[in-house]
């Protein structure tokens, strides 16, 4: 039976079929409601950052990245046919992905203990590096800096707690913390500008991100999701409908 996959604002897009990641004894959802704007997310892809710490492989984090329905045919008018590798290496691939008009979530989750200020302050010099580099870096950007490490001065992150990102279109970023695996209702803090959000994913999947890979998860989920058939299955389409 095709399904009919039209909506409209009282109706939301339904999200695309796809099932959990399981990243190092961390299982990431096929979906997650997003503190920022409430609507459901699907699970674009997620892997590991990890540290050559004295010639030994340490995995100090995971990273799960979720994206709004809209992501998938926003992309796919233009990426659908490539394959994961194509993808992988495409940096206005991963370029459209940060800066889309849709919204993404990162989802950070400690396997080493972090300090909020040592996690904030590793963070702010990869975000200040790629929004010097774009030359767009103005008072209003080190105003959000500020701003983002006093989000993060007091706090402490032991294995298994997470760092939520989420980065809406209209140029805000939302930061909530759980220390259990499902995600918060609301954030902690909202800071108001777009560049920052932009940067915070850029600095885990882009061309010189610290997660090669979540962004080849990326790649290769997407690059499956875009030149599926039908990318959504009947039940999603219901419960879109019904909502």
């Amino acid at each position: 039976m095709k399904l009919d996959l039209s909506w409209s604002s009282s109706s939301p897009m339904p999200l695309p079929s796809v099932t959990p990641l399981h990243v190092d004894a961390f299982t990431f959802p096929p979906a997650v409601e997003s503190p920022a704007s409430h609507k459901r997310l699907f699970l674009g892809g997620a892997g590991i950052r990890w540290f050559d710490i004295k010639g030994k492989f340490v995995i100090v984090t995971v990273i799960g990245v979720y994206l709004e329905a809209m992501a998938l045919p926003s992309i796919s008018a233009k990426w659908k046919g490539k394959n994961a590798k194509e993808l992988t290496e495409s940096v206005p691939f991963f370029s459209q992905l940060v800066t889309g008009e849709f919204e993404k979530l990162a989802r950070v989750t400690m396997k080493k203990r972090l300090t909020g200020i040592r996690y904030s302050e590793k963070v702010v010099e990869y975000c200040e590096e790629i929004m010097k580099a774009s030359g767009k870096y103005t008072r209003s950007e080190a105003k959000a800096i500020d701003q983002f490490l006093m989000v993060f001065k007091n706090q402490d992150f032991p294995p298994g707690s997470s760092i939520i990102f989420a980065i809406c279109p209209k140029g805000s970023l939302t930061i909530a913390f759980s220390k259990e695996e499902r995600v918060p209702k609301t954030g902690k803090a909202v800071i108001k500008n777009k560049l920052l959000g932009e940067a915070v994913l850029e600095s885990m999947i882009g061309k010189n991100g610290v997660s090669p890979a979540t962004r080849k998860s990326l790649a290769e989920r997407l690059s499956k999701l875009m030149n599926k058939k039908e990318p959504y299955n009947e039940a999603n389409v219901n419960v879109a409908t019904k909502n």
